[in-house]
């Protein structure tokens, strides 16, 4: 395979690192370099932050359809591409392809959706004395740094700009170290479409590029997307220097809860597509704990058993693959060490809980799609995130022990719910301590609808006018003109 070089965008100009290093883009099924691309460090962040600041003040001052329009015509070219970039992320990230093909159209929607709301960042008028006028803008923070992680490459490169774009800020976008190379070649098809520093896509380690932007002190906003213990650390980096905004996606430990008088049938798929096997279970808001009334346990996870078990493991190029492989070596190793520690603690596996023995995949970082049963609260596979492809199933016996399990977790982003009693399930979102609940449903995103999590899920909400206004401050004016 032919090893493609891809550069950084800078101030409208590709280029490699000031230091020269680069990094190798793996495909996870094969174990092959597919592509290298720069390994930037502080210096790079330095540069792009200036271009980014040079950049914005006639950015933010461009009419709110001009800026809409750069958005419309970044989704365009996305949804041109859309193949291409599908192909990009299955090999460096190793999700199935019709699951990328997906994410290349939400890329594109998302874009669309941000320009659409580019008149809906309105300021207030205050009533006040005769003889004033008191009203508030918005003003956008200037430069904002968005780092994003490796579960969604493309979509999140290209839809997580659109927010602080459409609100008049200049971005700088640091893509995972692990799957970076759609988010390059997204800056290279952007480059054509926004002036020169208005996005900026800078590659290399958290531990530099990304501690660089959070602590650079012309960067006043900061959007993260990621792991609770990362989030938690670039909260304190980012004080460490000057005062900051920063928002956190975070991860989950989600659960859903299968009440008596659930559609099974419903209830029994819900559970498999939301534990997003197809993405290898690497999602934020895959409902990984799956708690079943008494009543229905045994039959239920007979059904969940076959369900699971029916997934097809296979190469993520494939059409008819439903899951595929792990991102990278040292997520599979963490994925297996908590198979290890399913086995040291005595839990009942269901099905899978192991690598697939087809020689087909030898060399790739497959784990089978996993079921335990019956798993105590005090198991760490029912406590942390494993962000892998392992379900674990509870039975509870009332409504208070389930809310009592569900809630039992430090995360609290997602949450389902089945159920054809309207007052159970009202009552269970209210009760759940989740961002976002879906009622006999799972996984479902909805435009306008703000996605984000409580406790260590996160602080703040995407995809939605929220997300919009958080790239903006509030300024109050008042004019005396009696």
């Amino acid at each position: 395979m032919q090893v493609r070089q891809y550069r950084m965008l800078i101030g409208g100009t590709f280029r490699d690192a000031r230091g020269g290093k680069t990094l190798d883009a793996v495909n996870p099924a094969t174990g092959e370099v597919f592509a290298q691309f720069p390994r930037g460090g502080s210096e790079d962040v330095d540069d792009a932050v200036t271009v980014a600041s040079a950049a914005f003040p006639t950015w933010w001052a461009a009419a709110p359809l001009e800026r809409a329009a750069a958005l419309e015509s970044l989704a365009s070219v996305i949804t041109e591409h859309a193949e291409e970039f599908a192909m990009l992320d299955v090999i460096d990230n190793g999700s199935p392809l019709r699951e990328m093909r997906k994410d290349a159209h939400n890329a594109a929607r998302l874009l669309r959706y941000f320009a659409g709301v580019v008149f809906e960042q309105r300021g207030d008028t205050i009533p006040g004395l005769p003889g004033r006028l008191n009203y508030t803008l918005r003003h956008p923070f200037g430069v904002v740094g968005r780092i994003i992680p490796f579960n969604h490459p493309l979509m999140f490169a290209a839809g997580k700009i659109g927010a602080p774009l459409i609100a008049g800020n200049a971005v700088v976008l640091k893509p995972s170290e692990h799957t970076s190379v759609s988010a390059l070649r997204l800056g290279e098809l952007a480059a054509e479409i926004f002036p020169p520093g208005v996005l900026n896509v800078v590659t290399g380690l958290g531990s530099d590029v990304g501690d660089a932007l959070v602590t650079h002190p012309a960067v006043r906003r900061i959007a993260f997307t990621g792991s609770a213990q990362i989030g938690r650390s670039i909260q304190a980096r980012a004080a460490s220097e000057v005062v900051k905004t920063v928002t956190l996606e975070l991860g989950g430990k989600n659960p859903v809860v299968v009440f008596p008088d659930a559609d099974l049938d419903r209830a029994v798929e819900g559970a498999v597509r939301g534990m997003n096997f197809t993405w290898q279970g690497q999602s934020c808001g895959s409902t990984s704990r799956l708690l079943v009334h008494r009543s229905l346990h045994d039959e239920f996870v007979e059904r969940l058993s076959r369900a699971v078990g029916a997934l097809r493991t296979g190469p993520p190029t494939s059409e008819g693959t439903d899951v595929g492989s792990i991102v990278h070596r040292a997520q599979f190793d963490k994925v297996m060490s908590y198979l290890k520690v399913a086995a040291e603690e005595g839990l009942h596996l269901v099905v899978g809980g192991r690598a697939p023995d087809d020689p087909e995949l030898t060399g790739g970082l497959f784990v089978l799609p996993t079921v335990y049963d019956d798993v105590p609260s005090s198991s760490r596979l029912m406590r942390e995130e494993i962000f892998g492809p392992v379900l674990v199933v509870v039975p509870f016996d009332d409504y208070g022990d389930a809310i009592r399990i569900a809630n039992d977790v430090a995360y609290g982003l997602t949450a389902s719910v089945f159920t054809r009693d309207l007052s159970t399930a009202l009552a269970f979102a209210r009760d759940v301590e989740a961002g976002y609940v879906w009622v006999n449903d799972v996984s479902a995103h909805f435009l306008a609808t703000g996605f984000g999590g409580l406790k260590d899920s996160g602080v703040g909400r995407e995809e939605s006018l929220d997300e919009v206004l958080s790239y903006t401050q509030s300024k109050n004016v008042n004019v005396l003109f009696d």
